[in-house]
């Protein structure tokens, strides 16, 4: 049987595969995102293929140390206001940011890309639309308050799978998208590579 990789340290995305009942092993990329958002957005680049490339560079990385394996190299962004949004660092900048969301809609981009002998195979990114309620301040502090810093692992500082879903007015994009990865669409590839029974 073919190897499976997933090239990302992602609890959420290894959570989705595994409950999908694909069978993996995780061996994170080393990807410099930042100075890849930099570059990418200094030439104007579309948020979209923001978040491809990145799932390219982490898959190709990794297939290119793992012959013969498939790698899944996934990446997601959070397109606001016509701005890409970085991951917070701090629980000030999370709070700053929820904010800034609250009451307005924002674009999630999750990107998954699939690679073999350093080559890519196959990609595919989806496109989510959130609506947030205008909700408090007090609301904000509450969420973050319970939730601590491993909110901070994800790009909104929300999670829509537990009571982050509060934060919500309007929803429009696949749900396993929206919290990291495009599983429908990659579980049609897993199977026609034969990863998966057909």
């Amino acid at each position: 049987m073919t190897r499976l990789i997933l090239a990302s340290a992602s609890h959420s995305r290894a959570q989705i595969l595994r409950n999908a009942g694909v069978a993996f092993e995780v061996i994170p990329a080393h990807v410099d995102e930042d100075e890849v958002k930099t570059t990418m957005l200094a030439a104007n680049t579309p948020h979209r293929v923001v978040a491809d490339a990145l799932a390219e560079l982490k898959a190709v990385q990794v297939s290119s140390a793992h012959p013969g394996g498939l790698v899944i190299g996934a990446d997601q962004v959070l397109s606001f206001a016509g701005e890409l949004v970085s991951k917070c660092a701090t629980m000030a900048e999370a709070r700053a940011l929820l904010g800034r969301l609250r009451g307005r809609s924002h674009e999630l981009l999750s990107a998954a890309v699939i690679a073999k002998d350093g080559r890519p195979i196959w990609r595919h990114t989806e496109r989510s639309r959130l609506t947030m309620f205008p909700v408090s301040d007090a609301f904000i502090d509450a969420y973050l308050e319970k939730k601590g810093t491993d909110i901070l692992s994800g790009v909104g500082c929300y999670r829509l799978e537990d009571e982050g879903a509060q934060f919500f007015s309007h929803v429009a994009g696949d749900y396993f998208s929206i919290l990291g990865l495009p599983l429908i669409q990659l579980l049609s590839a897993l199977r026609e590579q034969g990863v998966i029974p057909k």
